[in-house]
């Protein structure tokens, strides 16, 4: 057996266990679910259309939240000025979700299920059309690489595009959004562009048009994909090489006139939607969000400790390094180095930056191009094999570690992530409680302090401008936040000692009701004065540390800013959340390492 298709049974494997042992996410509650948050509105078209016959008014959103709740609120619609409501994303993935829905449905109540499109079969359903199509993608990759590489090149490029990119975690666990599906899209087009240029035959030629406009209508940016037919088989840019292309659509005109007829049908699918929900042919359903086309997050957008794509795919690093070589040898070099340069200017445009690079694994069967030839390369200088492999091995570790805690784990949450937390957690899969709070502030003291110094005590049992209820702790005055009283005063005292290298902020939080989402979290902030001006503010989110009605002393320390500082004060905020929280016990220290 060749050793490619060792390798595809091999990633199969790992797919399946991914999805159906590892993370059987269709199981999950919530927001967990395969039809959850953006997935949920992707699919929102079809339980619209063949369930509840309601498209306009979406009169079961409130019911389908409250029983499944797949997200925190109703970001998948909104509502127009007529009344209606439109789904925010386009209709492309309830498309291609359509046989595995219908499935679903059809089985739901013979299960034993209620036929509302949300009960376990639905979910499952999707589940498994979505690993269906990424074995189907990845099958047809191998034979697309084969054109244009050795048998080994393409084993090594399958087996670690699988193990080692964020391509597995959306092909096996986060099926239900779109870049698993257009991966596959992006790999037909690329053979049914190779076998147009090949025969020039209508059926190449129409499966094109379709495909593009199937990857159109699930995501438009993807109107992008044309450049690869346009461009195919050029290998420079030259007056000469435009020519003759011209010549030959010119020659082509009926054939690419039908694949744009097909392209344009698919398209207009979702154009039809927008004119039955709005009353107009275009509804720019993103609202404040949108492209900014002359400032794009080109190094953010790849680097950063939130949800940089390189920094969390580092395997990706040799698509990149491989674009020298596929420069200099490579196949239909215009076309795969246009449309590499152009997707990701489009991606790193968007003003939302910080997404993260799930956005780049469509244009991975494209990638695949330069990441051949780096491996090409490799295998053939022997320093640069075994610095490859060692590389690789790492890549493969981190990526196993990354999806693991995405979802099993607790290293590893997109919201949480900063480079301090980051370094320290890397390939770890356990730290200390403290080292949580490097996810708010950067800085971390670990040992024992020395030279501790009181600074300020403040139990606020004389402090009669703060909120104290009459359930706070009998005989005491204590902070007490809640929905009506979001954030306490700051509690500012001067600074006249030597300069401290450290300073420990510590009080007593008493957890009466637990909040749970991030940017509510009630936060302990500790600001750093110059003349009235703040030259430093540190902060932790205490309920990270809290559960429900305990009550435990939590301290942050902050290494003292460099620039000269008189007065230091500590505030409380509730952060617009609407849980409980009591406060007392307020201590400052300064101390050395």
């Amino acid at each position: 057996m060749p050793l490619s298709k060792i390798a595809y049974c091999l990633c199969a494997g790992f797919l399946l266990y991914t999805s159906f042992i590892f993370f059987p996410k269709w199981k999950q509650p919530g927001g967990e679910n395969t039809i959850s948050w953006d997935a949920a509105g992707y699919y929102w078209y079809l339980p619209s259309t063949f369930i509840y016959h309601d498209l306009k008014q979406q009169k079961f959103n409130d019911s389908i939240f409250i029983k499944y709740k797949p997200a925190d609120n109703l970001q998948g619609t909104y509502k127009l000025e007529n009344g209606n409501y439109v789904i925010r994303y386009t209709c492309g993935m309830a498309v291609m979700e359509m046989p595995f829905f219908f499935a679903a449905n059809i089985l739901a109540k013979p299960l034993g299920y209620p036929q509302d499109g949300f009960s376990p079969p639905y979910p499952l359903a999707i589940q498994i059309g979505g690993i269906l199509i990424a074995l189907i993608g990845l099958w047809y990759l191998r034979k697309l690489l084969l054109l244009f590489y050795s048998d080994v090149v393409t084993a090594i490029c399958l087996l670690l595009l699988i193990v080692g990119t964020n391509y597995l975690d959306f092909a096996a666990i986060n099926v239900g959004m779109t870049h698993n599906w257009l991966f596959t899209i992006y790999v037909f087009i690329l053979l049914n562009t190779y076998y147009f240029y090949q025969q020039y035959a209508y059926k190449y030629a129409i499966r094109i048009g379709l495909l593009i406009g199937l990857a159109t209508l699930t995501r438009p940016t993807e109107i992008i994909a044309i450049m690869i037919p346009i461009f195919w088989g050029l290998e420079n840019v030259s007056i000469k090489g435009i020519q003759n292309r011209i010549i030959l659509f010119a020659e082509q005109w009926k054939k690419i006139f039908a694949a744009s007829c097909c392209g344009i049908a698919v398209i207009s699918i979702q154009l039809f939607y927008w004119k039955y929900i709005s009353g107009h042919w275009f509804v720019y359903s993103y609202r404040d969000q949108g492209f900014s086309w002359l400032h794009p997050h080109i190094k953010v957008y790849a680097f950063n400790f939130r949800t940089g794509w390189l920094n969390y795919t580092p395997m990706m690093l040799f698509a990149i390094a491989g674009i020298i070589p596929f420069f200099k040898n490579g196949k239909n070099k215009v076309a795969i180095l246009l449309f590499l340069a152009v997707n990701y200017y489009v991606v790193c445009a968007w003003s939302q930056w910080w997404y993260g690079g799930r956005a780049m694994i469509q244009s991975y069967p494209v990638w695949i191009f330069p990441f051949a030839s780096f491996i090409e390369i490799a295998l053939n200088k022997r320093v640069l094999k075994w610095i490859t492999a060692l590389c690789a091995i790492l890549f493969l570790y981190f990526n196993i570690w990354l999806t693991y805690h995405e979802h099993r784990g607790t290293m590893y949450t997109p919201d949480n992530m900063t480079k301090a937390y980051y370094m320290r957690v890397v390939g770890r899969w356990s730290v200390p409680d403290e080292t949580l709070k490097l996810r708010d502030n950067p800085d971390l003291f670990e040992g024992n302090p020395k030279n501790m110094q009181l600074l300020y005590s403040n139990n606020f049992n004389d402090d009669t401008s703060i909120y104290c209820p009459l359930h706070a702790i009998e005989g005491a005055r204590s902070i007490y936040l809640d929905k009506d009283h979001q954030g306490s005063k700051i509690f500012k005292f001067a600074y006249k000692k030597e300069k401290a290298e450290w300073v420990r902020a510590q009080a007593t939080f008493k957890c009466i009701s637990k909040e749970w989402g991030l940017w509510n979290i009630p936060q302990f902030v500790v600001h750093f004065y110059n003349k009235n001006d703040e030259v430093k503010t540190s902060m932790i989110r205490v309920d990270r540390f809290l559960d429900p009605g305990e009550t435990k002393d939590l301290y942050i320390d902050i290494r003292a800013p460099k620039s000269e500082f008189d007065s230091i004060g500590v505030s409380f905020w509730n952060a617009d959340s609407d849980k409980e929280l009591q406060v007392d016990n307020l201590k400052v220290w300064s101390f050395e390492e």
